[in-house]
């Protein structure tokens, strides 16, 4: 079997673990914070977090080799990355796709107090005539606008990941094992919102910028700043003031843009009583 591609796995690889989880390593059902919700928490950092962590196999000698990439995802939640060919990490990810990013929350204090996400699956590069590729790269220059600088240099790529799991660490005694599914956005059905989304994220940005600093500050308590919207999905929208960046869950999914109108006024009319 080829490393790279993934295909014809074995029955033992179907039966293997999860890349990450440690079966009989933490307590069966362990007891979690009442106030702990891993689930919407790893959602938050995987779409809120623009710096991780990449880790990959040295393509010499197998040793992880970490380095520092910009984030963003795609309309699923699926992890992007803007790399040169020149760069070790490419050169790895094109012998072997295997992959993790690390995505943590900095502050003050001890840093493992603070949550981190570890990401697990396998990097495919997407070509530029690729059906995906226009949508990712809005997506990515969304999130980090000085990339427009190189995005479009012959040897820079787009980068996405196909998400096998995920764990979070939220803190002391707040850790879960988490699949795809818990971390990603289901997007069938939603090709009406997806389309919308530029535009809808421009109407935010043009004629709503006072909605989506009140979405920031009083939903989600953040300080005040020049809020934008840089994107959306089924499951949330997202907000960016310069370096700083936050996920505003739905209330419900959506999956059409009437749906969407309906629920930004319905979040809009809560920012506004509190």
């Amino acid at each position: 079997m080829d490393a790279g591609t993934g295909d014809n796995k074995s029955k033992s690889d179907a039966e293997s673990p999860l890349p990450g989880v440690m079966p009989g390593r933490t307590p069966e059902n362990a007891p979690q914070a009442a106030d702990f919700a891993p689930v919407p928490q790893a959602k938050a950092l995987l779409r809120a977090t623009r710096t991780g962590t990449l880790a990959t196999l040295d393509r010499n000698t197998g040793h992880p080799f970490a380095s520092l990439v910009n984030v963003a995802t795609d309309a699923n939640g699926a992890p992007l990355i803007l790399i040169s060919k020149l760069a070790t990490h490419t050169a790895n990810l094109e012998i072997d796709g295997r992959a993790s990013l690390l995505l943590a929350t900095t502050g003050k204090g001890d840093a493992l107090t603070h949550p981190r996400l570890t990401v697990l699956g396998r990097f495919e590069a997407v070509g530029a005539d690729h059906a995906d590729a226009e949508r990712m790269r809005r997506r990515f220059l969304a999130r980090h606008p000085k990339s427009k600088l190189y995005a479009g240099f012959p040897d820079f790529a787009f980068w996405r990941m196909q998400v096998a799991s995920a764990h979070l660490n939220g803190g002391f005694a707040r850790a879960a094992d988490l699949t795809a599914a818990d971390v990603l956005t289901d997007i069938a059905g939603a090709g009406a919102l997806i389309d919308a989304e530029a535009g809808a994220a421009a109407h935010m940005n043009d004629d709503h910028a006072e909605t989506c600093r009140l979405y920031a500050t009083k939903l989600l308590g953040a300080p005040a700043g020049d809020w934008r919207c840089p994107g959306l999905d089924p499951d949330g929208l997202d907000l960016q003031n310069g370096p700083d960046a936050l996920w505003l869950p739905f209330p419900r999914r959506v999956t059409s843009p009437g749906e969407l109108r309906a629920v930004l006024k319905e979040l809009a009319e809560q920012a506004k009583a509190r």
